[in-house]
């Protein structure tokens, strides 16, 4: 398509979004008593209007039937989670009993990682990509120390090739080829919260078990953002929050994936509680914990329903809209911002440089821009001017036109916002 920088192209493209209508579903802060212009989808999504209707719901059933609510109420707090599974896994490509929803991010990967890290004397390293989300380096780090392993020994770290912004899939499978034998584990985050880079899951999975190693994906950046086909993709686990594209809220539930082959096994190494025993004798309060047949087993605790009715609440949008749906827009809107910093970067001295792939399979929604020959000062001028965006040093911006709520004029306002914050600086 050939784009315009322009505010006329721009509405015309609105005008033929077929999702621009789900922008009238989202709440919006305000600066100066105008509506934001939202770039950080990727760190946490807009809230969606039907998610009050959804808590209340359970708010009205705790007032009226207490404790009967969990049995009673129209949406049963028992089994509430259980309603998830069929529209999240037509979001990640799984099987409905490959899905539960509990707990917070790392919390279900420290979990998952009792099953799915079993580290011997011969086979006992993680494979990850370097400076990977902190909250994982620190995960894995404990997990291997709980063990009895030196992080600098046990934890192999993917490098990017000196100068480059981006990892290399020849890389990757040359690191696990050359762990070989000692690898008990890859754990790597799905879409690089950094760059923006989608690594090839289909690929990396394959070559970890090729090894003999478990593959478990970290999908906080990929959930609702990316195609995921992760039962053909034949991923052993996934776990990921519902907060950045899934618009469920600050620090909510946290969705897992267990592939089916880990399913109705007794013997499984697992952190069991009577949540994941079986659901028609889970009242009688047997010694014997018998597990769920599906992912359900990794279950803990009843589940915090007030937590996961805004993830319930979003999924109605995600199951209406479809990914595809979804994926068209990103691609289109993604493709429309990168023209925008494009031409606003010929009309001023700065220069921005897109570190984000240029590949539509190897990006998802965001775009990673350093502001050469600028700093936080331009990223103030835009947060006071109504651009809600996310800095990262050293000098880095993250832009995400989540597609369910952004706009394409959206992208059209911020380059005249960007070159003016600029041009302004250049001024004094």
């Amino acid at each position: 398509m050939h784009f315009e920088n322009t505010k006329e192209f721009a509405k015309s493209l609105d005008q033929q979004d077929p999702l621009h209508k789900y922008r009238e579903q989202f709440l919006f802060p305000k600066v100066n008593d105008k509506q934001v212009i939202y770039f950080t989808g990727n760190s946490l999504g807009l809230q969606p209007k039907n998610t009050q209707a959804y808590v209340d719901e359970i708010m009205n059933d705790w007032a009226e039937l207490a404790v009967e609510g969990h049995f009673y109420s129209e949406k049963p707090w028992w089994d509430y989670h259980e309603r998830l599974a069929e529209p999240l896994s037509k979001v990640v490509g799984a099987k409905p009993s490959e899905i539960t929803v509990m707990n917070t991010l790392t919390v279900n990967l420290h979990l998952l990682m009792v099953s799915f890290y079993r580290p011997t004397a011969k086979r006992y390293k993680i494979i990850c990509e370097e400076k990977a989300f902190p909250s994982d380096q620190y995960m894995l780090q404990s997990q291997v120390r709980f063990h009895g392993y030196d992080p600098d020994e046990a934890i192999v770290e993917i490098k990017k090739r000196e100068g480059e912004h981006n990892f290399r899939t020849e890389d990757i499978l040359k690191t696990i080829e050359e762990v070989g034998e000692e690898c008990a584990l890859l754990l790597i985050g799905g879409v690089n919260y950094y760059t923006g880079q989608v690594f090839d899951m289909k690929t990396i999975t394959k070559a970890g078990q090729d090894i003999g190693a478990k593959v478990g994906w970290d999908l906080a950046h990929a959930a609702g953002n990316v195609q995921l086909e992760l039962h053909d993709w034949n991923v052993d686990f996934a776990a990921w929050c519902s907060y950045k594209y899934m618009n469920s809220g600050p620090g909510n539930a946290s969705g897992c994936f267990v592939h089916e082959r880990y399913h109705n096994q007794k013997d499984i190494p697992r952190f069991e509680g009577w949540w994941g025993t079986q659901k028609d004798t889970r009242f009688l309060m047997k010694p014997e914990f018998e597990p769920m047949p599906n992912a359900d087993a990794w279950q803990l605790s009843n589940a915090p329903v007030l937590s996961v009715a805004p993830y319930l609440a979003s999924l109605q949008m995600f199951t209406e809209v479809g990914m595809e749906t979804l994926i068209q827009k990103r691609n289109l809107i993604v493709s429309y911002l990168e023209f925008i910093l494009q031409e606003i970067d010929k009309q001023v001295d700065s220069t921005f440089e897109i570190i984000t792939p240029t590949a539509q399979e190897e990006r998802g929604t965001q775009l990673s821009v350093f502001l050469h020959g600028e700093g936080r000062k331009l990223f103030d001028y835009l947060m006071k001017n109504g651009v809600i965006i996310d800095w990262r040093e050293p000098n880095v911006i993250r832009l995400a036109p989540a597609p369910f709520y952004c706009s394409y004029e959206d992208m059209f306002e911020f380059g005249q916002i960007l070159k003016q914050g600029i041009l302004d600086k250049s001024n004094h």
